[in-house]
């Protein structure tokens, strides 16, 4: 399978913060792939690099073999990046926006994407609107036509759902799917990981500007195969012997690891012996939550 999007040992200070430290990731064609991290990560750094807003320090990064900086005008062309920030012209309309970026790409007669953009966005009754009289929801409606006007073959989107309605999200995630199985290569960032892993297929995981997890979706929730036992107990008291296994607490239970068989023997006979009785119990498996949280709190192996 091709590759759609290369980094290789991107490097990226300001002033004391190292953002990013010699980051080496690859994307492949078709794929819709998560970059996910907490804030400060790099996330955006690198996206800002990927588009040309950022020149890295050093390393080098393309788009379906156009280097950013060499080639910047080709890799251009290949990719539409959705940014976290709302940015918008307030003297135009919604359709002159989506001309004008269509008109920066060479693209003189593109009104019947434009349309379908809008229709699929759920901007067509906004089409003549000002851009400064929209909500902040349509507004990221337009960005996101914006990053699609001229078609690009790679999809960046840096937090599109952030702050946005539920009909927003559910309109976008059918859209985007779309243009996924057409064959375009999706890359999202999101803090919404709920989304990650419903939608993507493959995952990044940066944290303090270095690569710290990349794998299959499925491989990696396997590797962090580890479940967790929710526990509801009367006296609401978990005994001292439990408290190494403790992870959580929500909603009245308690949520205690558990490696296998043996683990869950030894919570119930302590829970008996404490005299203590179960009122519910439940074995949840792991989510990408969890592996997330999992590997953003593990230390680095020296």
């Amino acid at each position: 399978m091709s590759v759609a999007i290369r980094f290789s040992a991107v490097k990226k200070r300001f002033g004391e913060l190292e953002a990013l430290k010699g980051v080496d990731l690859e994307v492949r064609e078709g794929e819709f792939f998560a970059l996910l991290g907490p804030n400060g990560a790099g996330k955006t750094t690198l996206i800002s690099v990927l588009g040309g807003l950022t020149r890295a320090d050093s390393g080098s990064a393309e788009v379906l073999g156009s280097d950013v900086l060499r080639d910047y005008r080709a890799a251009r062309r290949k990719v539409g990046i959705v940014p976290q920030e709302l940015t918008f012209d307030p003297f135009f309309t919604v359709r002159e926006t989506l001309q004008f970026q269509s008109g920066y790409f060479g693209l003189r007669k593109n009104d019947a994407w434009i349309d379908e953009l809008l229709e699929h966005l759920g901007l067509t009754g906004k089409a003549n609107a000002n851009m400064r009289a929209l909500s902040g929801g349509m507004k990221r409606r337009v960005m996101v036509a914006q990053a699609l006007v001229h078609k690009p073959p790679v999809i960046v989107l840096d937090e599109p759902t952030a702050g946005v309605d539920v009909e927003l999200r559910q309109t976008l995630w059918e859209f985007i799917q779309r243009l996924n199985r057409d064959g375009h290569t999706i890359v999202l960032t999101t803090h919404y990981l709920e989304e990650a892993e419903t939608l993507c297929n493959r995952i990044a995981m940066l944290k303090q500007g270095e690569l710290v997890a990349l794998d299959d979706k499925s491989a990696l929730m396997a590797s962090h195969s580890a479940r967790t036992l929710a526990l509801k107990l009367f006296p609401d008291v978990l005994p001292a012997a439990l408290q190494p296994l403790l992870v959580a607490e929500r909603d009245g239970y308690y949520h205690l690891r558990l490696d296998d068989g043996a683990t869950l023997e030894a919570i119930l006979a302590g829970l008996r012996e404490a005299g203590i009785t179960v009122r519910d119990i439940e074995i949840l498996k792991p989510d990408l939550e969890s592996v997330f949280l999992d590997v953003m709190g593990r230390k680095r192996s020296t």
